[in-house]
């Protein structure tokens, strides 16, 4: 499997940024997707994830301002990220378990000022 992101930046607070990773070696539409975060001196946290029947849950911090979908015949997960705040900075992860192994995309870097 691998996991590809874009989209990753430099924004002000207040602004959107739309994250994409793109999934190749696994049955895209069966599986759950997710992203997670990592920001400096912190632990890797769960931020958004979404079944293969389009079932979504966020972690409290993210909800009613980031979005998680997925385009099946692109193979793609997006994270819309609207209102970004600086504590959302962090590098973020996609994220796939296929088959019983955990899989991760090599991250893309979110910096948020004020």
């Amino acid at each position: 499997v691998q996991l590809v992101e874009s989209g990753g930046g430099l924004v002000q607070a207040g602004r959107s940024l739309r994250l994409s990773c793109v999934a190749s070696g696994t049955i895209f539409s069966i599986t759950t997707m997710a992203w997670y975060r990592q920001a400096p001196g912190k632990q890797r946290e769960l931020v958004a994830r979404i079944t293969n029947s389009g079932n979504t849950n966020y972690a409290d911090s993210v909800k009613g301002r980031f979005t998680i979908s997925r385009d099946n015949a692109k193979n793609t997960v997006y994270l819309q990220m609207n209102d970004l705040k600086p504590e959302d900075t962090a590098v973020y992860y996609c994220w796939n378990n296929w088959l019983s192994s955990n899989y991760w995309g090599q991250g893309t870097q979110v910096t948020v000022s004020s």
